[in-house]
């Protein structure tokens, strides 16, 4: 802490550079950005507090997906305003604790989404595969431990990135070459050499990616199986539709996060991994509720009822 004070006092902290200018295509662009914000936001309020006032979504794949909006809704708060409001004063500063505090939650709720996506296939294969066993194996208890796990994994992990790379010296006009302020592109700035930490952090990137993603492989291989030998075409499309939202949802996360952190640093390009920050920052938030609720009876149902008591109680 005493170290974080000395390095904020001696400096203004840092610069964004940005993805956007000042010229028409990019003021095009910005406006887009801005409109998929607030859809995501709405999106995901919306889809929370359903969940939250119907019993009838008081079951285990909308808890989790209750969790999963609540983390889109802080990942998309913690980035967007702070990138728009630099866009549009042109100050582009970020203070250093700011700084350390942006890399924090990124990292958690990064991290926390990418093992909870990972954990709802195993909720998936248990549904389809083993529907008897289904409410002991995924009662109540189960459901807080796996989205707890999640959680605190991701915190821990947020808090060590963040403690760790705000403790390196930086130097020089300190420009970060990003529109946040994402761990290796601060490290680009460090006066010091941080190959090493740059190893652990890839090391946790696999750890955090490719085990979910193995435990997402596994439980559709054995869903899969499961669905092919049902002799109901009812129950048939029923299972395709759940498990193809979820699939939906793990491809933007898993496919644009593997394509920014384990990549080899030879192809690193700050344009592309800007571009990608944005297409799963923004946009895949926006997607999430989308997908899983204009495909899902139970959440469309939901919100005519919600909309049919509004009307009464205007009415009223």
């Amino acid at each position: 802490m005493e170290t974080w004070l000395n390095q904020s006092s001696s400096t203004d902290g840092f610069i964004l550079l940005g993805i956007f200018s000042h010229s028409p295509t990019d003021l095009v662009l910005f406006s887009i950005v801005m409109v998929v914000f607030t859809v995501a936001l709405c999106g995901n309020v919306l889809l929370i507090f359903l969940i939250y006032i119907d019993p009838r979504l008081h079951t285990p794949m909308y808890f989790f997906l209750s969790q999963l909006s609540l983390m889109d809704l802080m990942l998309i708060c913690n980035i967007v305003p702070k990138m728009a409001a630099n866009f549009l004063s042109g100050r582009k500063s970020v203070s250093f604790v700011g700084c350390g505090i942006q890399i924090g939650f990124f990292v958690s709720l990064v991290g926390s989404e990418g093992l909870l996506l990972g954990l709802m296939a195993y909720d998936r294969y248990v549904a389809i595969s083993r529907p008897l066993h289904y409410p002991i194996l995924m009662n109540q208890r189960v459901c807080v431990q796996i989205a707890g796990s999640s959680w605190a994994f991701g915190i821990i992990d947020g808090l060590i990135q963040m403690v760790v790379v705000m403790t390196f010296p930086y130097c020089g006009l300190r420009e970060v070459n990003h529109f946040f302020c994402e761990t290796l592109s601060l490290l680009k700035l460090a006066c010091v050499d941080t190959s090493l930490f740059e190893k652990v952090i890839f090391t946790c990137c696999v750890f955090m990616l490719l085990l979910p993603f193995s435990i997402i492989v596994a439980s559709y291989a054995r869903i899969l199986g499961t669905v092919l030998r049902m002799h109901s075409v009812q129950a048939h499309k029923k299972a395709l539709a759940t498990c193809s939202s979820h699939l939906t949802a793990v491809s933007l996360f898993y496919g644009a996060a593997m394509f920014i952190y384990l990549r080899p640093r030879c192809y690193r390009a700050p344009g592309h991994d800007k571009v990608v920050s944005v297409f799963y920052m923004v946009l895949t938030p926006m997607l999430n509720p989308l997908i899983y609720s204009l495909r899902n009876r139970e959440v469309m149902g939901a919100l005519r009822k919600g909309l049919y008591r509004c009307r009464i109680g205007s009415q009223h």
